[in-house]
């Protein structure tokens, strides 16, 4: 009787001492911009649309559902590097800086890898941006994009995917980046067509865009064609690269990295549908969790909230449905309406009204008040017949100032308002599921994350 309690005893400590280790694997994606009220319109809008158009928002019942502040070691509004720091080494760092600190802590991906899991990084912008490069880079200044992949390279991770790199080339007498990687024995995927699922294939892999108009981000949802790269294609391609012959498990952060791009343009029916969209790559790990739920950990929150978004403008009501007719991004849109005045030059405002509600919804599904309608053709007249070109800036784009009116207009007619083009000091949420995501749970601040992965995965 006592051999089989002491082997029940060493049974139970095995165990014990095995789930202390943590999860096996650890998805930890971060939207980039996603305030709470970015992630509640994109609810209210898919809610509202028709089961054959709905995407599945899983994420919104897991069990853990915190907030995290986000206020970096300079300013009380971080920007995407020090906020990405603080999220991959758990260390606050001044804005502009990447990965450095007075600790100069390692990010939990390094550490991840060194311990003898898989890594990937991953992201909808270029894998050299603030947020992926937090992961595996230390810079002085964010926009050393060329010393940042080299870094990238030098990583050794599994799995590098994102749009491009914004500076393969620095000098003449500087070693390309893309021959760098190959160099550091990474295979160059250009393309979802050009990855490979090959079974025995566990090389390391830097999967890019075969877009090289693209080399910044991929293309907004809004904008995208099927057979263009998504952050989907990436989480997909990346989850099955990572999974193969990974005795001790994986570490991949994924990026949805444009809901900021769309946030900062001021650009809502946009950022709903990156929003969307990055939900579907939580989609496909939440798919995963459900072959290991024991082992699998998911956090999602976001590095800071852009714009002050806004549900509501005055009134009692909140129509995001009306967003659905805005067929294209206000930037795409500005590059279409362009090249149109390229070829055309007599575009009447009757005609320009009629392709407008055509992109837009303004005129026919969204009706326009006589004020509306004379703003939108006064600027049209000038921009169009007068020849007078005029833009809005945003951080990531230029808007023609006619496609700015109109978006603005829907977004009045949405009732969302945005309180600047900018970030914010707001709260962002966090989301967890499956092994040890109750840890996650209250008041956090963005540094904690990566502690309490350290922690559970006995990280050092």
């Amino acid at each position: 009787m006592k051999k089989y309690v002491l082997l029940f005893l060493l049974l139970f400590a095995f165990s014990v001492s095995f789930r202390a280790a943590g999860p096996k694997y650890i998805f930890f994606f971060i939207g980039d911009g996603m305030g709470f009220n970015q992630v509640e319109a994109a609810r209210q809008y898919n809610e509202n649309m028709p089961d054959s158009l709905r995407r599945k928002m899983t994420f919104l019942s897991f069990p853990v559902q915190s907030v995290v502040t986000t206020f970096s070691a300079s300013n009380r509004i971080t920007d995407s590097a020090a906020a990405g720091t603080a999220l991959a080494t758990g260390e606050k760092t001044t804005n502009g800086t990447l990965g450095v600190n007075s600790k100069n802590k390692e990010s939990i991906a390094k550490q991840f890898k060194k311990s003898g899991r898989k890594v990937g990084i991953i992201t909808s912008v270029s894998i050299d941006h603030a947020t992926p490069g937090a992961f595996y880079a230390t810079q002085p200044k964010r926009d050393m994009y060329y010393e940042i992949g080299l870094q990238g390279a030098d990583s050794g991770f599994d799995f590098l995917g994102g749009s491009g790199l914004l500076q393969p080339q620095k000098a003449s007498d500087k070693i390309n980046l893309y021959d760098y990687f190959r160099d550091n024995d990474y295979t160059i995927c250009w393309g979802k067509n050009d990855y490979k699922c090959d079974e025995n294939f566990s090389g390391k892999v830097l999967f890019l865009s075969d877009d090289s108009l693209y080399c910044d981000a991929l293309k907004y949802s809004i904008d995208r064609k099927p057979e263009e790269l998504s952050l989907l294609d990436l989480t997909e391609c990346a989850l099955h690269h990572l999974s193969q012959n990974s005795p001790k498990g994986f570490f991949v952060m994924i990026e949805g990295g444009k809901i900021d791009w769309a946030s900062h343009s001021n650009d809502a029916a946009t950022m709903i549908k990156e929003t969307l969209d990055f939900s579907e790559s939580i989609q496909c790990a939440y798919d995963f969790y459900l072959d290991h739920p024991r082992e699998t950990l998911i956090i999602i929150t976001a590095d800071h909230e852009t714009g002050g978004c806004i549900l509501g403008n005055g009134t009692m009501d909140v129509n995001t449905e009306l967003l659905q007719y805005q067929k294209m991004s206000g930037s795409e849109m500005s590059f279409y309406l362009e090249q149109i005045k390229k070829k055309y030059s007599g575009m009447t405002w009757a005609e320009m009204r009629k392709l407008l509600s055509e992109l837009t919804g303004l005129g026919k599904e969204v009706p326009l008040t006589l004020e509306e309608e004379a703003r939108l053709m006064a600027s049209f007249q000038h921009w169009y017949q007068e020849d007078v070109s005029e833009s809005v800036r945003s951080l990531y784009s230029e808007t023609n100032a006619f496609v700015s009116l109109a978006i603005s207009i829907l977004n009045e007619k949405a009732h969302i308002s945005w309180a600047s083009d900018n970030h914010s000091a707001s709260q962002v949420p966090l989301f967890a599921i499956g092994e040890g995501a109750t840890r996650f749970s209250g008041r956090l601040d963005n540094t904690d994350i990566p502690q309490r992965l350290r922690e559970m995965t006995r990280l050092k």
